[in-house]
């Protein structure tokens, strides 16, 4: 018995012991594990990404790129995932079928031939180029300034033109502002397909018998014409890549940079006036300066800065045709007034007083606006708060211990949880239904600023009809053009009214009101002068009290 007992003990003895064995085993593996996760993340940390190709200065093709940051070139690429429309032509929606109101307010103008909705950054290019506004009407080649990866042909034209080596070599080495500026001087006047040709020209970075970075398919990755090929007539772009990672990053830090030359001298312009910037506060540092030299928001800007700077390169206002070079109206100020007045005050270098185009209905000089959205958003409480554009539209994501801007640049309603909720401690569905509230406001408002411009033209072409001299028209054709300005400023804003929303809703009711002033114009010179009232009984004015009577 006593044995038999003994022995029970010792069983349970060795099977505590082996039980705290595979513990303590277990727990060693658990910690052994941690320790190697920890150190991982940390050399995850240390080092972000292993540099598997050289890139240069003539990297514009982004499929090297992503060899050494894969994660942000997966983003790159699903811009080109975005929600295809479908058409006749695998193109987006056309903007005049959903507003036919913009057929007349670009009359006389080649957006009124083709106007889409936007795609995603990876056909920028591509959309651009089988436009009917540039397939049937001839375009400068400034409009490539925004929608292809420019800089290493303007360094070549611009070394060129300096008498300097501008070989494959020379090229790749640095990158050179100055040679940058000068080339774009000496292309920005020429004609579409001949810039175009250039940028196919220079050398795009691809390793000799790679592939380069393939375009996004006609007919987009999703939909009835996923995958299409492209259409006859439609041009392969070859070596000419869209706007990619060299256009904002240098390729040996990846440090965020300007390559834009238009963006360049318009910023300098901006700091050397005396507008308020109080969002830009290294313009405001650079002015307490010597001045010595212009701003450089290379040299001088946080990158706080530079990541609302790098968007503010292509999404704004700017004259981009054949009668002069691009340029940025800056010089007052970003305030839409103050970008109009710019306009008003500028001429082409043969004297003549600055449009963009005559009014295919009225005759009338008209400014024509782009994109505005880096001077809209300016106005706005995100720009006040220190929130760029890459905050909402790139927001910061993480990918293992790494912490990244995403690169599949979007509207911020389609991420709603990294680039509202960062900041918003709001429900998914409240802060979906503010913007949507803001922006269906938006939209009742420029409709009826539609309304009004449509109005106006209808009365300004009776009065013509009726004899209207054009110097008796004077005053309604100032009155139309600030009437379009406005209205085209806010419809051609791709937030639909929310980086600004006060502000656009005062622009778009002074759209309303320059309106209806040259209709009422147009009107009394169709009619002629109105006939006295003087005999018509009038009821006195009476007051609310018997001491008002008195």
């Amino acid at each position: 018995m006593e044995t038999s007992t003994k022995r029970t003990r010792e069983a349970g003895r060795a099977g505590i012991y082996l039980l705290l064995f595979l513990g303590a085993l277990a727990g060693t593996v658990l910690v052994t594990w941690v320790l190697v996760r920890m150190t991982e993340r940390k050399q995850e940390t240390r080092s972000p990404f292993v540099k598997l190709v050289e890139l240069s200065e003539i990297s514009t093709d982004p499929a090297p790129w992503g060899l050494n940051w894969p994660h942000h070139y997966d983003g790159y690429v699903a811009t080109a995932g975005d929600r295809f429309y479908g058409g006749s032509s695998a193109l987006p929606q056309s903007k005049l079928e959903t507003y036919p109101w913009l057929k007349r307010l670009y009359a006389g103008y080649a957006f009124s031939i083709d106007y889409r909705e936007a795609r995603g950054h990876a056909y920028m290019l591509y959309d651009q180029g089988v436009t009917e506004r540039v397939t049937k009407k001839p375009q400068a080649g400034a409009c490539l300034h925004c929608h292809a990866s420019t800089t290493v042909m303007y360094r070549r034209e611009g070394l060129k033109a300096m008498g300097q080596p501008h070989d494959d070599a020379a090229l790749a080495a640095s990158f050179n502002m100055e040679a940058v500026e000068r080339g774009f001087e000496a292309v920005s006047r020429m004609p579409y397909q001949e810039v175009l040709a250039l940028i196919q020209s220079v050398p795009d970075g691809t390793p000799s018998g790679d592939a380069p970075f393939p375009p996004a398919p006609a007919g987009g990755f999703t939909g009835e014409y996923a995958g299409q090929p492209l259409p006859e007539g439609h041009q392969s772009l070859g070596d000419a890549h869209p706007v990619s990672c060299i256009d904002c990053h240098a390729p040996n830090t990846m440090k965020l940079r300007i390559t834009r030359p238009g963006f360049m001298r318009g910023i300098a312009e901006l700091a050397a006036s005396d507008a308020a910037v109080p969002h830009l506060p290294s313009i405001e540092r650079w002015r307490a300066g010597d001045r010595s030299k212009r701003y450089d928001p290379n040299r001088d800007a946080s990158r706080q800065e530079m990541r609302s700077y790098v968007c503010g390169q292509c999404h704004v206002e700017y004259y981009c045709a054949n009668k002069d070079t691009l340029t940025f109206p800056w010089g007052n100020g970003l305030r839409m007034e103050q970008l109009e007045a710019y306009w008003e005050a500028k001429t082409f270098p043969d004297g003549e007083a600055f449009y963009d185009y005559k009014h295919g209905e009225t005759g009338a000089p008209i400014f024509k606006v782009q994109h505005p959205e880096f001077e809209l958003w300016s106005q706005g409480i995100h720009a006040r708060s220190g929130v760029t554009c890459a905050d909402c539209h790139m927001p910061y994501e993480r990918v293992g211990a790494m912490k990244l801007s995403s690169h599949n640049v979007r509207s911020p309603l389609e991420m709603i949880g990294v680039a509202c909720q960062k900041c918003h401690s709001v429900e998914e569905k409240e802060l979906r239904q503010h913007v949507q509230s803001i922006q269906g406001r938006n939209l009742e408002l420029m409709q009826r600023a539609a309304e009004a411009m449509t109005d106006m033209l209808d009365a300004i072409l009776q009065a013509k009809a009726a004899g209207a001299t054009e110097a008796e028209l004077g005053e309604v054709f100032d009155a139309q053009r600030k009437a379009m300005w406005r209205l085209d400023y806010i419809s051609s804003e791709n937030s639909r009214g929310f980086h600004a929303d006060q502000e656009a809703a005062r622009i778009l009711g002074e759209s309303i009101d320059y309106s209806r002033r040259a209709q009422a114009k147009a009107i009394a010179l169709r009619a002629g002068e109105p006939p006295s009232t003087a005999e018509i009984p009038i009821e006195p004015v009476k007051g609310v009290s018997d001491r008002a009577d008195r």
